[in-house]
């Protein structure tokens, strides 16, 4: 199964980078002027400059690829991903870059941290190759959106999948009243276990945990439903303040660059990418690595982010009439200084 990484050794993991790698996450210009938020990118990397980046897929990638030397010199991995973990580390200064889908930008900035989206993904055709799927607790008889009245649906606040059963309602026609959320934490296969215990009617599951449910679970009754809706983004985000130190933003936008790159490289190695990372570092087999890569399609890096920002617009009014939280404006969450940086390293690297 995909790598989980339980609380207490995300835990760990954020503690080791504060300190162990003294402090890498505020290492920098310290004391030397703030770049502007709205200055023009710095280009070269200072020597000494150190970021600490959250992105363990891109990492593989990069190394299969044979195009690690291009940020090892200036970028430290760490092993973390997902909203929960990158949050803990930003707040706990031992992360400059995180790996996250549509939420956890808007959830860190409702709670009081000062972040920037710097890349963007998602998938062409995004409607016929989801990310998630409803799945359906076995016995229990739900066809269409608007039968999820009354069902009892796994709910996980300030992550992607919570906030897609939110969406799921509103298309529905339907409130948080007219169902029963069952808050969650979406990590691992706590949604496929919650459905097969009838713990809960409905949750969104994604990845191979789809693949898996059905095979394990379909001969008692267990399904799935399409939603129907984008659930496609994902995101590089960092904490402002590293974006106001000169070195790193530097380092930051050389990331994004090779980010992009990387993406690119994996849509276009189907067969090493499978290999290298789905069988080999994740321990999956072949053919759930093949399930993996036919059901996520081909990406889609863009250089204009309007359509993006006004998607995030739409979900940030949603979450904050459903949470109560004040509407922020989704332009202010994207640094747009680097809008071009990865679509126009792909454009280079393919010439």
């Amino acid at each position: 199964m995909l790598k989980t990484h339980k609380v207490l050794a995300a835990a760990v993991a954020i503690a080791a980078l504060a300190t162990g790698c003294g402090g890498a996450a505020q290492a920098g210009n310290d004391g030397g002027a703030k770049l502007a938020l709205d200055a023009a990118l710095p280009t070269t990397v200072p020597d000494g400059t150190k970021i600490v980046v959250g992105d363990p897929a891109t990492e593989v990638a990069l190394k299969l690829s044979g195009q690690i030397d291009k940020v090892s010199k200036f970028v430290q991995f760490a092993n973390l991903s997902g909203g929960p973990q990158t949050t803990e580390a930003f707040r706990a200064h031992a992360l400059d870059v995180g790996s996250v889908a549509e939420i956890p930008p808007i959830h860190a900035t409702w709670t009081g941290l000062h972040v920037k989206i710097v890349a963007s993904k998602f998938r062409q055709e995004p409607l016929e190759h989801p990310i998630y799927k409803l799945g359906i607790a076995p016995g229990v008889s739900v066809k269409t959106l608007g039968d999820l009245r009354g069902k009892k649906i796994a709910y996980s606040p300030g992550q992607a999948q919570g906030a897609l059963v939110l969406k799921v309602l509103k298309k529905a026609g339907l409130t948080k009243e007219d169902v029963k959320l069952v808050e969650l934490p979406s990590t691992g296969d706590v949604y496929s276990n919650a459905l097969a215990a009838k713990q809960v009617d409905v949750a969104p599951i994604g990845g191979v945990q789809i693949k898996r449910y059905l095979a394990k679970y379909g001969k008692d009754g267990a399904g799935t439903i399409d939603h129907g809706l984008r659930d496609d983004a994902g995101h590089l985000y960092v904490l402002t303040e590293s974006l106001e130190d000169p070195g790193k933003a530097a380092a930051i936008r050389a990331y994004v660059a090779a980010w992009g790159v990387a993406q690119d490289w994996i849509d276009k190695h189907p067969k090493e990418w499978i290999q290298g990372y789905y069988v080999k570092d994740q321990g999956l087999t072949e053919a759930d690595g093949q399930w993996l890569v036919d059901n996520a399609g081909h990406p889609d890096i863009s250089a204009d982010w309007s359509d993006a920002i006004q998607r995030q617009q739409e979900t940030i009014e949603l979450l904050a009439k459903e949470t109560g939280n004040k509407v922020i404006q989704a332009k202010d969450l994207y640094d747009l200084r680097f809008q071009t940086v990865a679509a126009d390293a792909i454009k280079g690297a393919t010439k």
